[in-house]
This record gives structure tokens, sequence and C-alpha cells, in this order.
């Protein structure tokens, strides 16, 4: 029996994640598929500064889902489960 590589499934979740939402954004406008597009988005509103002297990091994360994302990353679980 085959074992799976997560590595594989975690690009395929990744880019079901993309694509859904690329997708919900190209269809906000429509209005038959609007509700693709309906969501929430959490994480840091203003980014995390730390200053080091002589570096300074950024840290800020935002994640957006979105019914098409959601979709997106079921499409992505479905096709990583028939390989």
């Amino acid at each position: 029996m085959r074992s799976k590589n997560g590595w594989v499934l975690l690009i395929m979740l990744l880019s079901g994640i993309v694509l859904g939402g690329f997708i919900g954004m190209l269809t906000a406008n429509v209005s038959g598929l609007a509700w693709l597009n309906y969501g929430q988005s959490f994480g840091l509103e203003n980014p995390i500064v730390l200053d080091l002297g002589l570096m300074v990091l950024t840290f800020g994360l935002t994640i957006q889902i979105s019914i098409a994302s959601i979709i997106g990353v079921v499409i992505a679980i479905i096709i990583y489960r028939r390989l």
C-alpha cells in the first residue's frame, strides 16, 4: 500500500485556499454568485514591530476565509484522497 506524502496535502490545501479565494473575489460583483465571497477576516490589525538595533523585524498575519475558500479546501481534500 502506498503512503501519501503530507507535503502534497499541504500544497493542495494551500492551492485550494488560494484558488477559492480568487474565485470568491471574481464573483463578488456577480449577483447570483456574490455569496461565494461572504466570509470572515481575522488576524493582527497592526503588525508587531521588534526593533533590535541592527535589525527591525515586523510580524503580521491576516487570514480571510470565505465560502469559496472552504469549497476549495473540500475539493482539494477530495482530490488528495483519490490520488
